[in-house]
């Protein structure tokens, strides 16, 4: 989660005038986290800050908006009728095309209220400092009348190998989760559809494994692609670059039969292990769309696993 600068400059251009809408703080439950945001306009708007009747009335504040910045609180049961027992600060902010010009740079820190302070408080620049130090990005949070958000950055690496239904159903589903910088590669440009998302880079090579050696060794890589060859040896390929992940679409007579052919290679059964065949949720189904939802949850899972690790650790 953070700062969506691209996105925020492309519906400026498109629109305009525009209004972003973050959540600044909560006290509570609430529907969404701090953080999550949404973009409105005079006629539209993009991003969810969830809750619905939330969400409707920052959308209605925000077209009516006549200040550069304002701040506001909301209790979610009294004020909106909604079921959540908290409250939601809300921090509306209105940019155009010179204003984008002031924004920049791997963390968005700026006055949230005209008390904030004329400088960033001591304990943003003691938080920026210690992160920095530390290689980690800033949660986003409001610190005295200040907002300090990272800019956005997908924090994960997803190679798809092959753009048939179900490689076409994976980006469908996966593309519009936030921390995913997607690759997706096939054999030739006529085998993807004519829209790419945006956020996903098409990358056709009529040898796909040549393609490997631009993929990070931490990447997550789904192997679903026409040929049962070419499926081997990316496997192949894989086991020899390195990954986080490595997922293949397939039975367990044809990972038998891959385990086998792998072996023959000269990979040992640890190694051989690390790919996980089948994947998704087989009890869902064998459609495109079934397939793709089980692989989505799979790796969410995985993601949400680590995140869970590396916050015992710390």
């Amino acid at each position: 989660m953070g700062f969506d600068l691209e996105a925020l400059r492309s519906s400026v251009q498109a629109h305009g005038r525009v209004t972003r809408v973050v959540i600044a703080a909560i006290r509570g439950s609430s529907p969404r986290e701090v953080g999550a945001a949404m973009l409105v306009w005079d006629q539209g708007q993009s991003g969810t800050i969830g809750g619905g009747a939330l969400e409707y009335e920052a959308a209605e504040a925000a077209r009516r908006q006549t200040l550069k910045t304002k701040l506001s609180s909301h209790a979610l049961g009294p004020d909106l009728g909604q079921c959540c027992g908290g409250s939601v600060t809300l921090l509306r902010e209105t940019y155009d095309r010179e204003d984008l010009a002031q924004l920049g740079g791997e963390v968005i820190l700026r006055p949230a209220t005209p008390e904030a302070a004329k400088s960033p408080p001591l304990a943003a620049k003691r938080l920026l400092a210690q992160m920095r130090a530390q290689g980690q990005r800033p949660d986003p949070q409001l610190i005295d009348h200040w907002m300090l958000e990272p800019v956005h950055a997908p924090q994960t690496d997803l190679w798809i190998w092959g753009a048939g239904h179900v490689g076409r159903a994976l980006v469908d589903v996966m593309a519009p989760l936030p921390d995913l910088a997607i690759t997706w590669v096939d054999t030739s440009p006529e085998r993807f559809p004519p829209h790419i998302p945006a956020g996903v880079t098409m990358l056709p090579g009529q040898n796909p494994t040549l393609l490997l050696r631009h993929a990070p060794v931490n990447a997550q890589h789904l192997v679903l692609t026409y040929s049962h060859e070419l499926d081997l040896a990316l496997c192949h390929a894989l086991l020899l670059h390195g990954f986080s992940f490595a997922g293949l679409i397939g039975s367990a007579t044809k990972w038998a039969r891959f385990r086998s052919r792998l072996a023959a290679l000269g990979h040992g059964p640890a190694e051989i292990a690390r790919i996980t065949c089948p994947i998704g949720d087989p009890s869902l189904g064998k459609h495109p769309q079934m397939i793709a939802v089980g692989v989505a949850a799979e790796l969410l899972a995985r993601a949400t696993t680590k995140e869970m690790k590396e916050e015992l650790r710390a």
